[in-house]
């Protein structure tokens, strides 16, 4: 009696649907789970990037349950769809910012505007994409100033990608135009100074000029533009102190810049407070001799 009860029981459709749909639920969460150590395992152990592929294989499995499940409900979904017309206006005025996240994700997979691990900046936030989602695309804010994470991650709403400018920023994680001025007193001609500064600063583009000009290039064929030069340039004017200001340019690797900033910046006063030694001591020399005769 109670077996016979219990396989009409097991008849029902409706509970063979549930039973499928979340015995998928949970064959996917040991498929996802086993890939994701299995991906991150292999990057590891030959040193690359294994965020985007995690990310990919995740996002498909994701897409496939939720299929499976539609096409499984599709005439108990139907009859709900028929029974909620009347309101449906009022459900999708709800949900439309879910609606728009989930178009802008569809948007970020058709045109790709940036990948995982790339730098880009949405709006005043800038940083690393490490995953996204139907939802959201989660990043590790990035400092531009020091071209360093903060260690603050940034969520940011798919829909923002429809309605805000995406900025990729990709190109300026290796190397950059680093942009710096030295600030000094009117006392000396500091072009002799800075006739030296130009030779030590192609000394220093001199370590890594090549890899600069290909970086240039490659930069330039994913542009479809020419880029700025990539040459150290010195540039003199004036700042509304009456003081004379050195504007430096140096395409160079991220991580030199400071490094070479410092340097130059170091060098500079140093041949600056040479100069200005060198000529109060012909000043001085000019007053005793004026004293004497």
């Amino acid at each position: 009696m109670l077996v016979d009860q219990f396989i009409v029981y097991l008849e029902n459709t409706n509970l063979q649907k549930t039973i499928i749909s979340v015995s998928l639920i949970i064959l996917v969460g040991v498929i996802n789970s086993i890939l994701k150590r299995v991906l991150v395992d292999r990057g590891k152990k030959l040193n690359k990037n294994y965020r985007s592929q995690v990310n990919t294989s995740n996002n498909s499995l994701n897409i496939s349950l939720v299929f499976f499940i539609l096409v499984l409900w599709s005439s108990e979904i139907q009859q709900f769809a028929l029974s909620l017309a009347a309101f449906m206006f009022a459900i999708v005025f709800a949900t439309k910012e879910f609606i728009q996240c989930f178009i802008g994700y569809f948007y970020y997979l058709s045109a790709r505007p940036f990948r995982i691990g790339d730098w880009i900046q949405v709006q005043d936030g800038v940083g690393e994409v490490i995953g996204s989602d139907w939802t959201k695309i989660t990043m590790l804010e990035v400092d531009l100033q020091s071209n360093s994470y903060t260690g603050k991650h940034l969520f940011v709403p798919n829909n923002q990608l429809l309605l805000k400018t995406v900025k990729n920023l990709n190109f300026l994680r290796r190397y950059s135009m680093n942009h710096f001025t030295i600030t000094c007193e009117p006392l000396i001609d500091v072009n002799p100074i800075i006739d030296k500064l130009e030779i030590s600063a192609q000394e220093y583009f001199q370590d890594f000029a090549d890899v600069a000009e290909r970086y240039k290039k490659f930069i330039e064929k994913r542009m479809d533009i020419d880029f700025i030069s990539i040459e150290p340039s010195f540039h003199v004017h004036t700042n509304q102190f009456a003081k004379i200001c050195i504007t430096i340019d140096l395409f160079c690797p991220v991580e030199l810049n400071l490094k070479i900033q410092q340097a130059i910046t170091k060098e500079f006063f140093y041949l600056w407070h040479q100069s200005v030694g060198q000529k109060s001591s012909v000043a001085a020399l000019d007053q005793i001799k004026v004293l004497t005769d």
